[in-house]
């Protein structure tokens, strides 16, 4: 039997728990129900003494605290809440040194969501690839910039280390996890009883450009706010930043480091952002979409767009626009 340990994190979110308890109790009991036996042994682990009463509502799984937990096969590690990232990494820094000495006993971890946060403070997504929520991938990149994240993948897998995008996107990787462990026709019989299209590849259109402002760099705060005042115009970054009282080199060089992207991608991402509004709430033709989102040019408006969104302009509308 495969030992699966969740994590009961400081601030986890009670859904991203509360999905893994179901996903795998489901193949354990289709297992059951086709006379074979379960396939995992699945434990709550928690480094605190106390338990959420409302996980304790949810399971029939036995909750040990991580230093009386036999060695696990599978490590999952939940979600926490998006705008709680850092603070939840604080909280639960006791975590780390048990996570690194599992892994090095042949332990695979997964995490879910914005759970990769934690598993980036352990340094074992260094030089891996990795994923997390889609709008969390900015403060990723500037918290962990020695990890090699891809922003629009759905999932990953590097090394015995998982990581999955965003909400539904757990789902995926469970899937992934089962087929790994339990075979194909398991994850499939899976996917059906809980409708997940197996054949996602990407996460990128679910995102939302909602840059942080919360830093004190006063230098690229003021360039944050002159690029966000004059993106829809035809400018280049040169020119909407070029009474910064700084040097260009070192402009990008904090810019990037404060929030994860260079002062061109950030306006890039603020056009495309400001296209994806018109597209979703406007019958504006595509012309105007793209001359009222800063370009002037087609096949660069379509090239960007779908470098950064996943899909075509059009595609976009048709699955977004409200009627």
């Amino acid at each position: 039997m495969i030992n699966l340990g969740i994590l009961l994190t400081r601030q986890y979110r009670l859904l991203s728990v509360a999905a893994m308890l179901d996903v795998f109790q489901t193949v354990n009991k289709l297992a059951e129900y086709a006379g074979q036996s379960p396939y995992f042994n699945i434990s709550l682990l928690r480094a605190d003494e106390s338990a959420s009463q409302a996980t304790d509502a949810l399971i029939n799984d036995q909750i040990y605290h991580i230093s009386q937990a036999e060695k696990q096969d599978i490590i999952l590690i939940p979600a926490f809440g998006t705008e709680q990232t850092q603070q939840a990494v604080q909280d639960n820094l006791d975590y780390i040194p048990w996570l690194r000495n599992q892994f090095a006993n042949g332990t695979h971890i997964a995490s879910f969501c914005t759970g990769a946060f934690l598993l980036g403070a352990t340094g074992l997504l260094n030089g891996r690839a990795a994923t997390t929520h889609i709008d969390a991938c900015g403060a990723f990149s500037a918290t962990f910039p020695d990890v090699n994240l891809l922003p629009y993948q759905v999932v990953t897998s590097d090394g015995g280390i998982y990581t999955s995008g965003g909400s539904t996107s757990s789902f995926h990787l469970m899937l992934h996890l089962i087929k790994l462990y339990c075979g194909s026709e398991m994850a499939i019989r899976t996917a059906k009883i809980f409708s997940i299209d197996m054949d996602r590849s990407q996460q990128a259109y679910f995102g939302t450009f909602a840059p942080s402002q919360d830093h004190n760099d006063e230098l690229v705060a003021m360039a944050q706010q002159k690029i966000a005042a004059a993106y829809h115009e035809p400018a280049t970054i040169e020119e909407m930043i070029k009474d910064i009282p700084s040097s260009r080199r070192n402009m990008v060089r904090r810019f990037k480091q404060v929030t994860g992207y260079t002062p061109i991608e950030y306006l890039q991402n603020l056009r495309v952002e400001g296209a994806k509004k018109l597209l979703e709430q406007t019958n504006q033709q595509m012309t105007e979409i793209m001359l009222n989102s800063g370009y002037n040019d087609p096949k660069a408006f379509r090239k960007v767009f779908k470098k950064t969104v996943g899909m075509t302009p059009t595609g976009y509308r048709e699955k977004f626009q409200v009627n």
